[in-house]
C-alpha cells in the first residue's frame, strides 16, 4: 500500500449544504424551512420553556420564599412536670421517654423545659436543658447528663 494509492472515505469529503443560494442548488427560495409561519423567520425558535403562548410551567408554579435547612435540628421539648411518672432514683434517657410515650418520634433531640414542679430524685439525659430546669433538678439532688 502507497501513500497515492489511498482513497479518502466518501462521507469525509462530503459537502456541506448551502442554503439560500438560488432555485439552481435545490435549497433556494424558502431555504429548506417550509413557506412562511414562525420556523420561517430568521432568529426563529423561542427555546425549550416556551409552550405557544401559554403561560409556562416554571411560571405556573408558586415561589415559595426561604429555604428548607437541611442541616436543622428538630428538637422535641419536654417538661419538668411529666418526668413525676417516673420512681426516685431512675435513669430518665431518650429510650425510656419513647417507651413511656412522651416523646412520639424516636431518635429525635429531646430537651427538658422547666414547666411544672418536679416532685422525684432523677438522673436525667437529654441533648438539652433549659436553666430553670437544670437548677429545679439539681434542687432535688438528681443527676443533669447533657448527651450529644
Amino acid at each position: 500500500m502507497k501513500l497515492n494509492s489511498l482513497k479518502a472515505n466518501l462521507k469525509a469529503s462530503k459537502r456541506k449544504k448551502r442554503v439560500g443560494r438560488g432555485l439552481g442548488s435545490g435549497h433556494g427560495v424558502t431555504a429548506g424551512r417550509g413557506t412562511k409561519g414562525q420556523k420561517a423567520r430568521s432568529g426563529r425558535g423561542k427555546g425549550p420553556s416556551y409552550e405557544g403562548g401559554q403561560t409556562p410551567l416554571q411560571r405556573r408554579l408558586p415561589r415559595y420564599p426561604g429555604f428548607k435547612n437541611p442541616f436543622k435540628k428538630e428538637i422535641i421539648p419536654v417538661n419538668l412536670e411529666k418526668l413525676n411518672i417516673f420512681e426516685d432514683g431512675t435513669v430518665v434517657d431518650a429510650k425510656l421517654l419513647t417507651k413511656k410515650g412522651l416523646v412520639k418520634k424516636k431518635n429525635k433531640l429531646i430537651k427538658i423545659l422547666a414547666k411544672g414542679e418536679l416532685k422525684k430524685k432523677l438522673t436525667v439525659k437529654a441533648y438539652a436543658f433549659s436553666k430553670k430546669a437544670q437548677e429545679k433538678i439539681e434542687a432535688l439532688g438528681g443527676k443533669v447528663e447533657v448527651v450529644k
